[in-house]
Protein backbone atom coordinates (compact mmCIF):
# COMPACT_ATOMS: atom_id res chain seq x y z
CA UNK A 1 0.00 0.00 0.00
CA UNK A 2 2.85 2.23 0.83
CA UNK A 3 4.89 2.02 -2.12
CA UNK A 4 1.39 2.55 -4.27
CA UNK A 5 0.61 5.61 -2.69
CA UNK A 6 4.50 6.91 -3.32
CA UNK A 7 3.94 6.05 -6.54
CA UNK A 8 0.46 7.59 -7.39
CA UNK A 9 1.52 10.72 -5.32
CA UNK A 10 5.11 10.86 -7.77
CA UNK A 11 2.57 10.82 -10.59
CA UNK A 12 0.00 12.82 -9.43
CA UNK A 13 2.56 16.05 -8.35
CA UNK A 14 3.32 16.25 -12.07
CA UNK A 15 0.18 17.55 -12.93
CA UNK A 16 -1.95 18.75 -10.30
CA UNK A 17 -0.88 19.71 -6.73
CA UNK A 18 -1.20 17.56 -4.25
CA UNK A 19 -0.34 16.33 -0.51
CA UNK A 20 1.40 13.42 0.88
CA UNK A 21 0.67 12.62 4.57
CA UNK A 22 2.40 9.89 6.55
CA UNK A 23 1.90 8.96 9.80
CA UNK A 24 4.95 9.25 11.98
CA UNK A 25 3.73 8.31 15.46
CA UNK A 26 0.60 6.80 17.01
CA UNK A 27 -1.02 5.88 20.25
CA UNK A 28 -3.27 2.47 20.00
CA UNK A 29 -6.07 2.25 19.64
CA UNK A 30 -5.79 4.22 17.28
CA UNK A 31 -6.36 2.42 13.76
CA UNK A 32 -3.35 4.32 11.93
CA UNK A 33 -0.02 2.79 11.50
CA UNK A 34 3.84 4.53 11.44
CA UNK A 35 5.25 4.93 8.09
CA UNK A 36 1.00 4.67 6.59
CA UNK A 37 0.68 7.13 3.88
CA UNK A 38 -2.09 9.23 2.12
CA UNK A 39 -2.40 11.24 -0.76
CA UNK A 40 -4.71 14.14 -0.59
CA UNK A 41 -5.58 16.19 -4.03
CA UNK A 42 -6.64 19.56 -4.43
CA UNK A 43 -10.01 18.85 -3.92
CA UNK A 44 -9.87 16.80 -0.60
CA UNK A 45 -10.05 13.26 -2.57
CA UNK A 46 -7.88 10.80 -0.12
CA UNK A 47 -6.30 7.48 -1.48
CA UNK A 48 -4.53 5.42 1.36
CA UNK A 49 -5.05 5.29 5.04
CA UNK A 50 -4.35 7.36 7.96
CA UNK A 51 -6.74 6.59 10.42
CA UNK A 52 -10.73 6.78 11.29
CA UNK A 53 -13.53 9.03 10.81
CA UNK A 54 -12.14 11.37 13.39
CA UNK A 55 -8.82 11.82 11.77
CA UNK A 56 -9.34 11.98 7.91
CA UNK A 57 -11.54 15.36 7.84
CA UNK A 58 -9.20 17.20 9.98
CA UNK A 59 -6.02 15.72 8.19
CA UNK A 60 -7.58 16.84 4.92
CA UNK A 61 -8.55 20.66 6.21
CA UNK A 62 -5.14 21.10 7.05
CA UNK A 63 -3.77 19.34 3.96
CA UNK A 64 -5.71 21.95 1.74
CA UNK A 65 -4.63 24.86 4.33
CA UNK A 66 -0.63 23.07 3.67
CA UNK A 67 -1.60 23.86 -0.25
CA UNK A 68 -2.69 27.17 -0.13
CA UNK A 69 0.41 27.86 1.61
CA UNK A 70 2.76 26.30 0.04
CA UNK A 71 4.65 25.17 3.69
CA UNK A 72 4.55 21.38 5.08
CA UNK A 73 3.64 20.81 8.56
CA UNK A 74 3.04 17.92 11.53
CA UNK A 75 -0.12 17.66 12.86
CA UNK A 76 -1.16 16.20 16.50
CA UNK A 77 -4.32 14.65 16.47
CA UNK A 78 -5.73 13.35 20.06
CA UNK A 79 -7.63 13.41 23.09
CA UNK A 80 -8.18 17.66 24.17
CA UNK A 81 -6.28 17.31 27.07
CA UNK A 82 -3.30 16.45 25.66
CA UNK A 83 -3.31 18.96 23.21
CA UNK A 84 -1.32 22.21 25.43
CA UNK A 85 1.38 19.28 26.24
CA UNK A 86 1.48 18.28 22.72
CA UNK A 87 1.79 21.39 21.21
CA UNK A 88 5.36 22.94 20.06
CA UNK A 89 6.42 24.83 17.35
CA UNK A 90 5.56 24.57 14.23
CA UNK A 91 3.27 21.66 15.50
CA UNK A 92 -0.84 21.98 14.12
CA UNK A 93 -2.72 20.26 17.65
CA UNK A 94 -5.85 18.92 16.46
CA UNK A 95 -8.66 17.40 19.16
CA UNK A 96 -10.12 14.14 17.64
CA UNK A 97 -11.25 10.33 19.54
CA UNK A 98 -13.78 11.52 21.43
CA UNK A 99 -14.44 7.39 22.57
CA UNK A 100 -10.85 6.61 22.22
CA UNK A 101 -7.07 7.72 23.74
CA UNK A 102 -5.95 6.50 20.55
CA UNK A 103 -3.48 9.36 19.54
CA UNK A 104 -1.34 10.58 16.12
CA UNK A 105 1.19 12.17 14.47
CA UNK A 106 1.09 13.21 10.81
CA UNK A 107 3.39 14.97 8.57
CA UNK A 108 1.98 16.59 5.46
CA UNK A 109 3.95 17.70 2.28
CA UNK A 110 2.49 19.34 -0.48
CA UNK A 111 4.21 18.55 -4.02
CA UNK A 112 3.55 20.58 -6.34
CA UNK A 113 3.98 20.52 -10.21
CA UNK A 114 6.82 21.32 -12.08
CA UNK A 115 6.77 24.71 -13.75
CA UNK A 116 5.16 23.65 -17.50
CA UNK A 117 6.70 25.40 -20.83
CA UNK A 118 5.19 24.39 -23.93
CA UNK A 119 6.96 26.18 -27.06
CA UNK A 120 5.36 25.98 -30.09
CA UNK A 121 6.79 26.23 -33.52
CA UNK A 122 9.63 24.18 -35.21
CA UNK A 123 11.53 27.07 -35.15
CA UNK A 124 15.15 27.24 -33.38
CA UNK A 125 13.83 29.36 -30.79
CA UNK A 126 11.30 27.15 -29.81
CA UNK A 127 13.82 23.98 -29.61
CA UNK A 128 16.23 26.20 -27.68
CA UNK A 129 13.25 26.52 -25.28
CA UNK A 130 12.42 23.06 -24.74
CA UNK A 131 16.18 22.00 -24.43
CA UNK A 132 16.75 24.51 -21.50
CA UNK A 133 13.66 24.50 -19.88
CA UNK A 134 14.32 21.19 -18.25
CA UNK A 135 17.45 22.44 -16.48
CA UNK A 136 14.79 24.99 -14.42
CA UNK A 137 13.24 21.66 -13.31
CA UNK A 138 10.29 22.29 -15.44
CA UNK A 139 8.45 19.98 -17.66
CA UNK A 140 8.76 21.15 -21.41
CA UNK A 141 7.06 19.78 -24.33
CA UNK A 142 7.93 21.12 -28.10
CA UNK A 143 4.58 21.03 -30.54
CA UNK A 144 4.52 21.77 -34.03
CA UNK A 145 0.84 22.28 -34.46
CA UNK A 146 -1.39 25.29 -32.84
CA UNK A 147 -3.68 22.86 -31.42
CA UNK A 148 -1.99 22.94 -27.75
CA UNK A 149 -4.64 20.25 -26.01
CA UNK A 150 -1.71 17.29 -26.99
CA UNK A 151 0.91 19.42 -25.38
CA UNK A 152 -1.84 19.59 -22.10
CA UNK A 153 -1.09 23.43 -21.97
CA UNK A 154 -3.80 24.61 -19.29
CA UNK A 155 -4.33 27.72 -17.28
CA UNK A 156 -0.90 27.14 -15.56
CA UNK A 157 1.52 26.60 -18.50
CA UNK A 158 3.70 28.61 -19.73
CA UNK A 159 3.45 29.04 -23.67
CA UNK A 160 5.31 30.21 -25.90
CA UNK A 161 4.62 30.81 -29.82
CA UNK A 162 7.57 30.86 -32.12
CA UNK A 163 6.51 29.59 -35.23
CA UNK A 164 8.19 32.47 -37.08
CA UNK A 165 5.55 33.32 -39.17
CA UNK A 166 4.16 30.26 -40.46
CA UNK A 167 1.00 29.90 -37.85
CA UNK A 168 1.87 33.03 -35.48
CA UNK A 169 -1.86 34.25 -35.46
CA UNK A 170 -3.94 30.55 -34.98
CA UNK A 171 -1.28 29.45 -32.15
CA UNK A 172 -1.62 32.50 -30.63
CA UNK A 173 -5.30 32.76 -30.69
CA UNK A 174 -5.45 28.89 -29.63
CA UNK A 175 -3.09 29.58 -26.47
CA UNK A 176 -5.21 32.59 -25.66
CA UNK A 177 -8.57 30.14 -25.32
CA UNK A 178 -6.53 28.05 -22.92
CA UNK A 179 -5.44 31.26 -20.53
CA UNK A 180 -2.02 30.02 -19.79
CA UNK A 181 -0.28 31.84 -16.93
CA UNK A 182 2.37 33.07 -19.71
CA UNK A 183 2.25 33.73 -23.08
CA UNK A 184 4.35 35.03 -25.59
CA UNK A 185 5.13 35.42 -28.80
CA UNK A 186 8.80 35.09 -30.25
CA UNK A 187 8.65 38.05 -33.18
CA UNK A 188 9.99 41.74 -33.94
CA UNK A 189 8.05 44.45 -32.35
CA UNK A 190 6.57 45.16 -36.12
CA UNK A 191 5.78 41.49 -36.76
CA UNK A 192 3.75 41.55 -33.13
CA UNK A 193 2.15 44.48 -33.92
CA UNK A 194 0.73 42.87 -36.55
CA UNK A 195 -0.62 39.32 -34.91
CA UNK A 196 -2.12 41.32 -32.23
CA UNK A 197 -3.72 43.62 -35.06
CA UNK A 198 -5.35 40.75 -36.85
CA UNK A 199 -6.29 39.01 -33.57
CA UNK A 200 -7.96 42.55 -32.65
CA UNK A 201 -10.23 42.16 -36.30
CA UNK A 202 -11.19 38.84 -35.28
CA UNK A 203 -12.86 40.31 -32.15
CA UNK A 204 -10.08 39.04 -29.33
CA UNK A 205 -10.48 40.73 -26.54
CA UNK A 206 -8.20 43.66 -25.18
CA UNK A 207 -7.48 41.98 -21.89
CA UNK A 208 -6.86 38.83 -23.58
CA UNK A 209 -4.56 40.76 -26.23
CA UNK A 210 -2.84 42.67 -23.04
CA UNK A 211 -1.20 39.49 -21.30
CA UNK A 212 0.58 38.71 -24.35
CA UNK A 213 4.67 39.44 -24.02
CA UNK A 214 5.25 40.55 -27.44
CA UNK A 215 8.21 40.42 -28.24
CA UNK A 216 8.74 37.85 -25.45
CA UNK A 217 11.77 37.69 -23.43
CA UNK A 218 14.14 40.64 -21.91
CA UNK A 219 15.23 43.35 -24.70
CA UNK A 220 18.70 42.16 -25.74
CA UNK A 221 18.64 43.03 -29.44
CA UNK A 222 19.67 40.99 -32.08
CA UNK A 223 20.67 37.80 -30.41
CA UNK A 224 20.98 33.90 -31.69
CA UNK A 225 17.93 31.40 -30.70
CA UNK A 226 20.14 29.91 -27.60
CA UNK A 227 20.35 33.89 -26.34
CA UNK A 228 16.34 34.13 -27.03
CA UNK A 229 15.57 31.72 -24.97
CA UNK A 230 17.43 32.52 -22.45
CA UNK A 231 15.81 35.99 -22.20
CA UNK A 232 12.66 34.00 -22.51
CA UNK A 233 13.21 31.96 -19.43
CA UNK A 234 14.71 34.85 -17.44
CA UNK A 235 11.52 36.89 -18.32
CA UNK A 236 9.53 34.10 -17.13
CA UNK A 237 11.71 33.70 -13.97
CA UNK A 238 11.46 37.00 -13.49
CA UNK A 239 7.55 37.87 -12.98
CA UNK A 240 7.46 34.68 -11.18
CA UNK A 241 9.81 35.56 -8.58
CA UNK A 242 7.55 38.99 -8.63
CA UNK A 243 4.35 37.29 -8.03
CA UNK A 244 3.06 38.43 -11.26
CA UNK A 245 1.79 35.24 -12.97
CA UNK A 246 -1.28 33.61 -11.97
CA UNK A 247 -1.29 30.24 -10.36
CA UNK A 248 -3.98 28.79 -12.74
CA UNK A 249 -7.33 27.56 -11.15
CA UNK A 250 -6.05 23.92 -11.48
CA UNK A 251 -3.10 24.93 -9.30
CA UNK A 252 -5.45 25.99 -6.13
CA UNK A 253 -6.24 24.11 -3.32
CA UNK A 254 -10.12 23.63 -2.20
CA UNK A 255 -11.32 26.76 -0.19
CA UNK A 256 -11.57 26.45 3.28
CA UNK A 257 -15.09 24.95 3.71
CA UNK A 258 -17.95 26.04 6.05
CA UNK A 259 -17.05 25.01 9.70
CA UNK A 260 -18.68 24.69 13.14
CA UNK A 261 -17.15 23.33 16.40
CA UNK A 262 -18.47 19.90 17.88
CA UNK A 263 -19.87 21.31 21.40
CA UNK A 264 -18.93 17.96 22.92
CA UNK A 265 -14.92 17.46 22.30
CA UNK A 266 -14.25 20.82 20.84
CA UNK A 267 -13.22 19.24 17.40
CA UNK A 268 -13.35 21.20 13.93
CA UNK A 269 -16.15 19.61 11.58
CA UNK A 270 -16.79 20.11 8.01
CA UNK A 271 -20.52 21.62 7.96
CA UNK A 272 -20.83 20.27 4.08
CA UNK A 273 -20.18 16.45 4.83
CA UNK A 274 -21.26 16.25 9.09
CA UNK A 275 -22.83 12.90 8.91
CA UNK A 276 -24.28 14.09 12.60
CA UNK A 277 -26.66 17.04 13.05
CA UNK A 278 -28.97 18.61 15.37
CA UNK A 279 -30.55 21.59 15.80
CA UNK A 280 -31.90 23.35 18.93
CA UNK A 281 -33.62 26.35 18.95
CA UNK A 282 -33.03 26.97 15.18
CA UNK A 283 -29.26 26.54 15.46
CA UNK A 284 -27.78 23.58 13.75
CA UNK A 285 -25.12 21.74 15.46
CA UNK A 286 -22.78 19.79 13.98
CA UNK A 287 -20.57 16.48 15.67
CA UNK A 288 -17.70 14.62 15.21
CA UNK A 289 -19.28 11.28 15.45
CA UNK A 290 -22.67 9.55 17.06
CA UNK A 291 -21.26 9.12 20.70
CA UNK A 292 -20.71 13.27 20.93
CA UNK A 293 -23.73 13.52 19.53
CA UNK A 294 -25.57 11.25 22.37
CA UNK A 295 -23.41 12.60 25.03
CA UNK A 296 -24.87 16.22 24.04
CA UNK A 297 -28.37 14.66 23.90
CA UNK A 298 -28.30 13.20 26.87
CA UNK A 299 -27.17 16.15 28.49
CA UNK A 300 -29.44 18.45 26.41
CA UNK A 301 -32.62 17.07 25.88
CA UNK A 302 -34.80 18.31 23.30
CA UNK A 303 -37.64 20.02 24.98
CA UNK A 304 -40.91 18.14 24.80
CA UNK A 305 -43.52 19.97 22.16
CA UNK A 306 -46.17 21.94 23.15
CA UNK A 307 -49.93 20.39 23.84
CA UNK A 308 -52.83 22.67 23.12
Amino acid sequence: MTTDVLRLAQETAEREPCVLATVVWRRAPSSGAVGGKALITADGTVRGWLGGACAEPAVVREAMAALREGTPRLMFLGPAEELEERRRDGMVSVPIACQSDGALEIYLEPMMPKPHLVAVGRSPAAAALAEMAPGLGWRADLVDDPDLAAAGAGEGSYVVVATQGHYDEEALERALAVRPAYVGLVASRKRAEAVLGYLRQRGAAEEDLARVRAPAGLDLGRVAPHEIAVAILAEIVALRAAGELPAGADQAAAPPPAEAVDPVCGMTVDLATARHRLERDGVVLAFCSAGCMAAYEADHPAPAPETA
